[in-house]
């Protein structure tokens, strides 16, 4: 008489081999389509886009808002350090270490806003978002009700008021004017933009273009693609 254990032993052998081999499978299926996936770019292949600007300019305010904020929705901050240089226009006393701006106290209360942003939050995603609202306040000449940037970013007032209060920003702002003068060759307007130490003057707008061009990693945005066809055609 056949054992009536045979059948559920076969039937559960049957399930193992073809759990096994389904398994098998689809683990060589998923090493497949992430060996498709593009690698992120490794940090020393990253492009260096710096930006010297005045925080009441009005070209650089457009640039920050306008041009600028493009590399967030095309991709291109993945092969991007971005350093934003507020007071690149500012003039240090050295005799009583006070600062004068191009456009006045009110510029120089801006700058220290953002520099504040700058050091309060380093990452890029948080401080751009700040300043981005600071300057598209100023551009229609409402940068006093910098605070309403904070509701529409959900973000703490408290640490950025401390380092405003305490003087911290104007005292960065010594730091980011000395790093201006460091420019070589000196910036002659703002916003100044450098790509890999490389100014680019007049054409900063094209800023795309250089960055593409500098960039020798592998995993290239969509962007590059189409900025450098249409430039180099």
């Amino acid at each position: 008489m056949v054992s009536p254990k045979l059948p559920i032993t076969i039937i559960l052998v049957l399930l193992f081999f073809t759990y096994e081999f389904e398994g098998s499978s689809y683990s060589s299926r998923s090493q497949i389509d992430n060996a498709m996936v593009p690698l992120p770019p490794i940090d020393y292949e990253k492009v260096n886009l710096s930006i010297y600007y005045e925080s009441l300019c009005q070209s650089c305010a457009i640039f920050i808002v306008k041009n600028l904020d493009e590399i967030f929705n095309n991709e291109l901050i993945n092969i991007v350090n971005l350093q934003l240089v507020p007071w690149a226009n500012s003039h240090l006393n050295k005799t009583n270490n006070s600062i004068s701006c191009q456009n006045g106290p009110d510029e120089c209360d801006l700058n220290s806003l953002e520099s504040c942003a700058l050091n309060v939050w380093p990452d890029v995603n948080i401080h751009y978002g700040l300043i981005f609202c600071f300057e598209f306040l100023a551009i229609d000449g409402k940068n006093k009700m910098w605070k309403n940037c904070f509701n529409q970013l959900g973000l703490p007032l408290v640490p950025f008021i401390d380092c405003f209060n305490s003087g911290n920003g104007t005292k960065l702002g010594e730091k980011y004017i000395n790093e201006t003068a460091k420019l070589f060759p000196l910036h002659s307007f703002v916003p100044w933009v450098v790509v890999n130490d490389q100014p680019i003057e007049k054409d900063y707008a094209n800023f795309t273009y250089y960055v593409c061009k500098a960039y020798k990693g592998v995993s290239i945005p969509a962007a590059c693609n189409v900025s450098l066809n249409a430039i180099e055609k």
